[in-house]
């Protein structure tokens, strides 16, 4: 871990005024995804945000055993780690399987636990006791309060820090709900807690063998999480969603990013600013 990205990975750790935000590809593609990195550098410069950027080597869960999962651990994390040293950012990635996370966390900021996985005890444990920080979705079939039970997983692992992420509910069958209440329940477990806004507007199953959804309602979710008071953001975002392996219809096109984030963080800004007023 290059020592020049410690002072930021601690202000992530801790927590800062700034709210973060999780953006990028849904999945690594290849030596392309350092473009898509370096383009969404260009978007979110200047504005007040702590990037995190998010790529993932595998998508273990795919509608159909014929859909592209992505290049794979090994050149995965040799991508994270170029994008990581030329941007100086820091980089999440999913981990799906207890052994993927060690070799992960020795390039990952952060290693994120797929909605699907939440409970999965093993995983938890072997992402825990890297001592990385975790960002552990919540699943889409779990109460908020089902969340402190897979949090505690982790603490008790030795995870530096753990973080939860909501990303909608399941609301009969092809749609999610996201139900703002739960953030305070989730607060209430005392973690930091983010808003995935573009998984969120998934409609799974939608288009038969793949899944489905419809990215401009995800700007509506995250100005209503600026407004709620979410920790942060997660977004994933692509030059040309639709030409994206996984998940195009629900991911920002990039060269709407910096229009949407801009609205969303100044949200942020007068919410955090009103509290401020309101501290005795």
């Amino acid at each position: 871990m290059p020592r020049d990205l410690t002072p930021l990975l601690e202000t992530i750790s801790k927590g800062s005024e700034a709210p973060w935000l999780l953006a990028g590809p849904c999945a690594i593609e290849g030596p392309q995804t350092l473009e898509y990195a370096q383009q969404t550098a260009e978007a979110l410069e200047g504005l007040a945000c702590r990037w995190i950027f998010k790529a993932s080597f595998d998508k273990a869960n795919r509608t159909s055993l014929s859909s592209p999962r992505g290049v794979g651990l090994g050149p995965g994390l040799q991508i994270l780690a170029e994008i990581r040293q030329r941007l100086q950012v820091p980089v999440v990635t999913d981990v799906h399987l207890p052994e993927q996370c060690a070799p992960a966390a020795e390039v990952a900021d952060v290693l994120q636990i797929p909605a699907f996985l939440a409970r999965q005890t093993d995983l938890l444990k072997a992402a825990g006791s890297t001592g990385a920080i975790v960002n552990l979705k919540k699943g889409q079939f779990m109460a908020p309060a089902d969340m402190g039970p897979a949090s505690k997983k982790l603490e008790a692992s030795g995870a530096r820090s753990v973080w939860l992420t909501e990303r909608g509910t399941f609301f009969g069958y092809g749609r999610l709900v996201v139900d703002f209440t739960a953030l305070a329940e989730m607060e209430a477990l005392g973690f930091p807690v983010m808003l995935d806004a573009t998984h969120s507007v998934q409609r799974p199953g939608s288009l038969g063998d793949q899944t489905g959804g419809d990215w401009t309602l995800a700007p509506l979710l995250l100005r209503a999480g600026a407004a709620a008071g979410y920790h942060g953001f997660f977004v994933e975002t692509h030059p040309c969603p639709l030409s994206s392996p996984s998940d195009g219809p629900n991911m920002i096109p990039l060269e709407n990013l910096r229009e949407i984030m801009q609205e969303v963080l100044e949200i942020a800004e007068i919410r955090r600013r009103r509290a401020r007023q309101l501290q005795p």
